[in-house]
This record gives structure tokens, sequence and C-alpha cells, in this order.
């Protein structure tokens, strides 16, 4: 086998009576695909039910990680309120709120306001924080910037005009970009230097999936982890459910006290995924190790957590009844085109169809790939070595330490 530098994982994941994701109107995702409607999970959906996924195989469970956090509101609630917190008496209110503003534009850059909503070309009293770019920063990196808060709260001592001898007294209107632009330039140096000494300072949410920051481009990390929408390999089943609730206080009225309607779907959904494993090595801090681990733990969790809303009424717990995992040095490619044409909905004619449509890849591209499988059927896959998901799992963990070799 040539060194792997890519591992592609295709699944095939029933589901029954059940809304795994809605769109705004609150009806299941749909897409149109070969002239056909299918249900559709979006990849946004399935990441974040991978990412807090609780269990054995819990991301977060695995030694070395670290928490990532998802907010627009970094700077107020998770360093400003915590180093609040830490100083107790000794802050200084107005050290404090003179500080966070320059905190915000640092983090933030010129995006740190809210502005004004605007209702029916009217401006509402509410604020929006569309305006904010919504971060993914990791523990390290905000335990470093509250530390550095409190730090400089405490080099005030009582004078909020202290906290600023840094960069010279702080004005109002155009000056304070300028300013706080300058003081900004030495405060992200400083913050690669933390990321620099520290491990996995993004969290390993952001070393999986990549994040952007606008206000400091060094601190963007290309995700190694490539996740399409998933869709029925058939087209959509579908049905509206009326129910009704009745009020066991209305004494021996007649009737319901509550009748809504949801949709249900059925289907066996086509998921893929692509993982850059160098990328995830070197997003790891070139822990080859600790990305076995984590790609162990993944394959658990893309073949057994379920997406899903409506739990309590629909129970939409699955797993996957059939996962291909390939790995090789090629540039990837899906095998959704085995369903362009709407296929049975089962899980056999299903495999087969993929199938024969990787043999004629084989045949046209002979790209060479390592393959593994589990599947619930007797179909064969062209190449693939058939075993339990543990196998796969104790598999893939090999992989990283064989893509840096």
């Amino acid at each position: 086998m040539t060194r792997p530098r890519f591992l592609q994982i295709h699944t095939l994941s029933p589901y029954t009576a059940a809304l795994l994701n809605r769109d705004d109107s609150g009806l299941a995702k749909r897409l149109p695909y070969g002239g056909a409607l299918r249900t559709r999970v979006s990849s946004q959906c399935l990441k974040r039910h991978w990412r807090i996924a609780d269990g054995p195989h819990a991301l977060l469970s695995i030694n070395g990680v670290e928490k990532s956090i998802r907010s627009r509101d970094l700077v107020t609630d998770g360093v400003v309120a915590e180093a609040r917190s830490r100083l107790g008496e000794e802050l200084v209110e107005e050290v404090a709120s003179a500080l966070e503003p320059w905190f915000q534009f640092a983090v933030y850059g010129s995006k740190k306001e809210d502005r004004p909503k605007e209702r029916g070309g009217k401006t509402s009293k509410f604020m929006e924080k569309s305006s904010r770019q919504t971060l993914l920063f990791g523990k390290p990196e905000v335990d470093w910037l509250t530390s550095e808060f409190v730090r400089l709260c405490k080099e005030a001592d009582g004078d909020p005009d202290a906290a600023f001898r840094l960069g010279g007294e702080w004005v109002d209107g155009a000056d304070v970009s300028n300013k706080a632009q300058g003081e900004k330039k030495a405060f992200l140096n400083n913050m690669k230097v933390m990321r620099e000494n520290a491990a996995l300072p993004a969290g390993l949410t952001s070393a999986l999936f990549g994040r952007m920051v606008t206000s400091d481009p060094d601190a963007n990390i290309t995700a190694p982890m490539h996740v399409a929408h998933a869709f029925t390999v058939h087209a959509e089943e579908a049905e509206s459910d009326y129910f009704t609730a009745v009020d066991d206080l209305s004494g021996d009225e007649p009737g319901a006290d509550t009748i809504q309607e949801t949709e249900l779907t059925s289907g066996l959904f086509y998921g893929y995924v692509v993982i850059d494993l160098p990328g995830l090595v070197s997003n790891l801090g070139r822990d080859a190790e600790l990305a076995g681990q984590v790609l162990h733990n993944l394959i658990y969790l893309i073949s057994e957590v379920s997406p899903g809303a409506k739990l309590g009424s629909t129970a939409p717990y699955g797993r996957a009844s059939f996962m291909l995992l390939e790995a090789g040095d090629r540039q990837p490619r899906s095998l959704a085109e085995a369903y362009r044409t709407p296929c049975d909905p089962h899980t056999g004619p299903a495999v087969a169809a993929l199938s024969q449509h990787l043999a004629a890849l084989d045949e046209a591209y002979a790209t060479g790939e390592e393959r593994r499988m589990m599947s619930l059927t007797n179909t064969e896959v062209p190449g693939a070595e058939s075993g339990s998901l543990a196998d796969l799992a104790s598999w893939v963990q090999s992989l990283p330490g064989a893509a840096l070799s």
C-alpha cells in the first residue's frame, strides 16, 4: 500500500418515521437529485452531533484533546465574565469596562460592535450581533485571553487610563482604530507565541473542522475533515403526522386541547466523509498517536450516532447497516453517483449499486485504494476486506502513523 493521504468513509444508515433535520419551516430538509426529491441531513447537523456525542467514544473523552468554544460573545461571556469572577473585589469596574472594547477589537476587528436591527425599514431598539463573526476558539486561547485581561486590570491598579499606557491615551473618533490596530499587532503576536507553545490551542473541533478568523489570518486553520450532506438513496418517503393532546384537567369535555401536524420521513441515507490524514496530524501537533485515537472514535461516532430532532416522540436511533473505508493517495471521490437513479430502498440493493459503480471507477481510474468494510448484507464490494466495526476502527487508528512514515 502506498502512503495514505486520504481516508474516505462511506455509510448507509436507515431511519424510520423520524424527522432528522428540519428547515426553517419545520419540514425535513430535502435535496433534488437525479430527477427525484430526496430527504437530506445537512453536514452541519451531522458534525454537531458527532462533536457533542457522549459515551465511551466521545471525542472529548480522549486524553490530550482540548475543548473548543463557538460564540459571537467570546470576549463578553468567555473572557470578561470569567475575569470578573477571578478578580472579585479586586476588580475596578471602570478599568474592566475600558478594557473590554479593546479586547473586542483585538478579537473581532472592525466588526466588534453590535448594531441596531432593521425591521420593516425601521430601526428597532433591539440589537443584533450579525455584524460579529461567530468565532471558534480553543479553551487554551480563551484561558490566555482571560489571564491577559486579569493582568491588565491588576496593572491599572484602580486607574482606568493606566490600562492603555501600553498604547497611549484611549481616544474617541478615527484615532481609536489606529491606536487599537497598533496594539492589536503586539497582542496578536503574543497570541501567536501562546499558540506555538500550547498543545492543541484551538481545541479539537477546530483541528477537525477548521476555522476562519478575519481579524487574525494567522489563526486560520484548514479543515482536514470534509463532510457531505447525507441523502436518501431513493426518492423521499414522507407523510404528515396528525396528532392531538388531551387536557387532563378538562373534565368530561370531549375533544382535544391541542391539534398539530408534523412531518415524518423514512429512508436509507448515503453518507460520505473525507479526512486529509497529514492535515489532521499537523493540526494535532504532529501527534500521530492522538490522531489515530481521534480517527478510532470517529468511526464509532459516524456509524452509531443518530442526528435527530423530536427524540421523545420518534426515538430516531439507528446504526449504519454498511460502512466502507478507503485509504489512498489519490484525490477522493464520492460514490453518490451510484444513487443518481433512485435505488431500491433496502441495504442489499443499495450496496450492490455502490459496488457496481465502484467497480466501474476502478476499471477507469485504477486508483488503488486499500479498503475495509462492515456490512449487514452478504453483498461483496470490490477489493474490500470485511470485518466488524471494531476491526475497522482498529485499522484506521494505524493510518496516521503510516501517513507520516
